[in-house]
């Protein structure tokens, strides 16, 4: 039998180059996104785009009203999400607006419940802490808490089984992510990383900063088009 993953797709590059890694050790996939009341929708056809790309078994659109809350950004457009940063200041300056409260606990959670009841292996998700902007649920620690939560939480983990919360990522700066991902020939052209929706990404905010260096630092042209680039960036198409 073989052993099957349920891959977070978001619908950007960290995720889509995690859900590579799980096709690559040959599990079979299956794939959860979450529409959470983001303010836009690109990311979401992202990850249906990926999910297609990467063959799933099953993709899952779960629809969670993290709207209700707000406490983000993301979630509220009177938040000015922040922009045109250093990287110093990146991941430097506290906990940026743009993180969601809990989001990576609500999300590996539903994976969870849904991978305990396809007897899965494993989650995968696309979490890395060199540069997640300091968002608490993307260090390694909380990888780890949450391991040991699903293990006395689920009829596997108790039966000596555990679902493998599995983050390859996890200490993989951007540039070594998007390499990994050029050389496991995963599909990041399809990937959506902008903290705005519309048809081109900002080139502004701590994302797309990010994105840009990773790719300018292995060489080669980020695929996606952007309405503005930093001065720094060399490798437009």
């Amino acid at each position: 039998m073989s052993k099957k993953a349920v891959c977070l797709i978001s619908g950007g590059l960290d995720s889509c180059v995690a859900t590579w890694v799980a096709k690559q050790e040959g599990y079979t996939l299956y794939a959860i996104s979450f529409d959470y009341g983001q303010l836009h929708k690109r990311e979401l056809a992202s990850a249906k785009s990926i999910a297609e790309a990467a063959g799933v078994k099953d993709h899952i659109i779960f629809t969670v009203d993290l709207q209700r809350f707000g406490g983000s950004s993301l979630l509220d457009q009177k938040q000015p999400v922040p922009q045109n940063r250093s990287f110093q200041e990146i991941g430097k300056k506290g906990i940026p607006s743009t993180y969601v409260p809990a989001r990576n606990t609500i999300f590996l959670s539903l994976a969870l419940a849904w991978a305990e009841t396809l007897d899965a292996d494993a989650i995968f998700i696309g979490a890395h802490a060199t540069d997640s902007s300091g968002y608490p649920d993307c260090r390694p620690e909380y990888i780890q808490a949450y391991q040991a939560m699903s293990n006395q939480a689920t009829r596997r983990g108790v039966e000596g089984k555990p679902i493998l919360i599995q983050a390859p990522l996890l200490q993989f700066t951007k540039t070594e992510i998007i390499k990994k991902g050029v050389g496991l020939k995963a599909p990041l052209g399809l990937t959506w990383s902008c903290y705005q929706g519309g048809r081109t990404a900002c080139g502004r905010c701590d994302s797309c900063l990010l994105r840009l260096k990773g790719f300018q630092d292995i060489g080669i042209p980020d695929p996606l088009p952007y309405s503005t680039y930093p001065p720094w960036y060399t490798q437009k198409k």
